[in-house]
């Protein structure tokens, strides 16, 4: 019970009115740091949530988004995740296994050249390649 009344503080402090499906979507994307898709969250809470639908799941992330609890993320063209680390990082997807990891960057360090005088809203780092686990299976 404490778990689903920190997420539903969480969810308070964030302007969002804590229903059992919002608590049960955000504590999915906290506790599962697969960067899920839509898709993801619906086969998986639907189990356990019979009245849940995929409309329920993509309004809720979208409400999410707005109010800045999550972020999401562009990995593929035709493929949106969520994250729930608000903490600024950027995403590596390995493109044999397909898993996404976290890494931390210092946004202060980096150069930009032909953008003087502009105001950056967000920034997204995506770096695409072989993980170390991949790597060392050749």
């Amino acid at each position: 019970m404490q778990l689903i009344q920190n997420i539903s503080d969480e969810l308070i402090l964030y302007g969002i009115k804590p229903s059992y499906h919002r608590i049960k979507i955000y504590e999915y994307i906290v506790n599962n740091n697969i960067h899920p898709t839509v898709d993801t969250i619906f086969k998986t809470l639907s189990n356990e949530i019979p009245t849940l639908s995929k409309t329920t799941v993509y309004n809720t992330l979208k409400l999410f988004e707005e109010q800045k609890l999550i972020k999401s993320v562009n990995i593929e063209e035709n493929e949106i995740r969520y994250d729930a680390r608000k903490n600024i990082h950027g995403h590596f997807k390995c493109e044999r296994c397909g898993k996404i990891y976290d890494f931390d960057y210092n946004y202060n360090d980096l150069k930009y050249k032909g953008l003087e005088h502009f105001i950056f809203n967000k920034t997204d780092i995506m770096i695409k390649g072989i993980c170390k686990l991949c790597a060392s299976e050749n």
